[in-house]
């Protein structure tokens, strides 16, 4: 995610994130954190906080290895996509088809991997791209009835949203809708940022959020990250977050200039030496992810 303050036309649109830590969890939290439902193979349990810890252990420059080799565990063809900017930037993204009938409209699921320098980047991005790695799982082992899903990686978004806007720019294939992930780590609340608030998705995850024991914050009102060049292009595009409810505000107040007596944790540990696993909350995410799923199926379900 992107933290220095946008201009009041990314202000209005979308949002920052956040990450997840934590040591000693259970078994059963280890296994539903692996992004996998009950009815998965048992040996993908504990998953999803490996891929953090792996994110989080790879430093900046190698964070795509760990993505590759769990890509390739999980038998999924992926491709490395690389990309230069009108500046001379290079980055390389990661694309993976995960299931699905090749005419089915595209349903992808994405994150960054890339991070600041500062940190382990563990909230900001390795929770979000460990949640697109789960879903991975969870949908090729059940696929969706209409729709055929892959997933994406994207780099150079902390320079600013190179790796997305530059899959729009080479002409990739829309998809039917695309669904970001961002600072993903603790928390109450499935923060959705939502072009419209009456879409089918969002009733789905309000209801799939209450199911899992959680709430949901929807609206355009959200921090600048991935979805944003798909919006811009005129591609439908979501972005899910799990933070504390009371971050909500604080975040939105941060990125319009405002301040406030508090600040949020997100705030606190992003773009910071306090990014690591530490702040992580692996029962609290292995809410989200299941929420996360629900909310896509039922939603799948629906369509014509």
């Amino acid at each position: 995610m992107r933290s220095q303050k946008p201009s009041p036309l990314v202000t209005t649109i979308v949002t920052s994130l956040l990450l997840l830590s934590m040591t000693g969890v259970s078994a059963r939290e280890a296994a539903a954190v692996a992004g996998t439902p009950a009815s998965a193979p048992a040996a993908t349990s504990g998953s999803w906080l490996g891929d953090v810890r792996s994110l989080s252990q790879a430093g900046a420059g190698n964070r795509r290895a760990p993505i590759e080799k769990r890509l390739d565990g999980l038998g999924l063809k992926w491709k490395a996509v690389a990309f230069e900017t009108a500046k001379k930037q290079q980055g390389q993204n990661l694309i993976a088809e995960v299931s699905g009938a090749a005419e089915a409209p595209l349903l992808l699921f994405g994150a960054h991997f890339d991070q600041v320098d500062e940190g382990r980047g563990a909230t900001d991005n390795a929770s979000g791209s460990a949640t697109v790695l789960a879903l991975a799982e969870r949908f090729k082992h059940k696929p969706l009835a209409r729709h055929r899903v892959a997933v994406a990686f994207w780099d150079l978004e902390e320079a600013g949203l190179l790796g997305s806007s530059a899959y729009i720019a080479q002409g990739s294939e829309k998809p039917a809708l695309y669904v970001n992930f961002d600072v993903f780590g603790w928390g109450d609340t499935l923060w959705m940022m939502t072009p419209d608030a009456n879409d089918a998705l969002v009733g789905a995850s309000r209801d799939a959020a209450k199911a899992s024991g959680l709430q949901l914050s929807a609206g355009r009102e959200y921090p600048p990250s991935d979805h944003l060049p798909f919006l811009k292009a005129g591609w439908p595009a979501v972005s899910y977050s799990l933070i504390g409810n009371e971050e909500v505000p604080l975040i939105l107040s941060f990125f319009k200039g405002e301040k406030t007596a508090t600040q949020a944790k997100v705030i606190q540990v992003i773009h910071s030496d306090n990014d690591t696993v530490d702040h992580i909350d692996a029962a609290a995410t292995a809410r989200g992810v299941d929420a996360v799923e629900r909310a896509i199926r039922q939603w799948d379900a629906a369509q014509n």
